[in-house]
């Protein structure tokens, strides 16, 4: 049975988003029950949405920061449910605030064990001292990501500005491993580690 080849999960997507009007973060902590607004620690207004999940920072300025979404969709759904809670609670917010993805973190495994120790030899912008840190440091150039991977197989992908950015870099990394013969696919391994993603 031959691999079918890496698979990954998107963990947090971390975007900015711009509603460029000034906000009164006092009314709106009084009015929305559900934030946190402690000044004296923290300028922003914190809004925890439960659906999609995510988190909310939302500053005087007008610029939030939103963490956790799964995807894309997610996201926008978010942003939208955050920019009508605003606007119910007496926020003259616009309906179409500009998102910026800052960061996508994704998980994943390339179902096979990796030769780490030769795979710092071989590819450009990688750093691996096992002494300090488990897994190798793989500085991607195109699309611009930094991996982290394990001798396991597994992998933490980090920097994307896209999902389209995480699943090509898995795959060109999947290939590139592979190409370079550091790669050790165990027969039918890929069917039962499939299920564990």
């Amino acid at each position: 049975m031959a691999s079918k080849g890496p698979s990954y999960r998107i963990e947090n997507i971390v975007a900015t988003v711009n509603l460029g009007v000034e906000l009164d973060l006092e009314k709106l902590a009084e009015r929305l029950t559900m934030a946190e607004y402690n000044p004296d620690q923290f300028p922003g207004l914190i809004l925890r949405l439960t659906k999609p999940r995510i988190s909310a920072l939302i500053f005087r300025t007008g610029k939030m920061v939103c963490t956790g979404a799964k995807n894309e969709e997610d996201l926008k759904n978010a942003v939208r449910a955050l920019v009508k809670l605003l606007k119910d609670h007496g926020a003259d917010v616009p309906f179409d605030p500009e998102v910026q993805i800052q960061n996508i973190v994704a998980s994943g495994n390339l179902f096979a064990e990796v030769d780490l120790e030769q795979a710092v030899l071989m590819l450009e912008n990688a750093m691996y001292e096992p002494e300090q840190f488990p897994g190798l440091i793989y500085r991607m150039s195109s699309p611009r990501v930094v991996i982290l991977i394990f001798g396991s197989g597994k992998i933490v992908c980090t920097g994307a500005k896209s999902e389209k950015d995480v699943a090509t870099a898995v795959q060109k990394l999947y290939n590139q491993l592979k190409d370079l013969g550091v790669l050790y696919i165990e027969e039918g391994e890929a069917e039962e580690g499939e299920e564990e993603l």
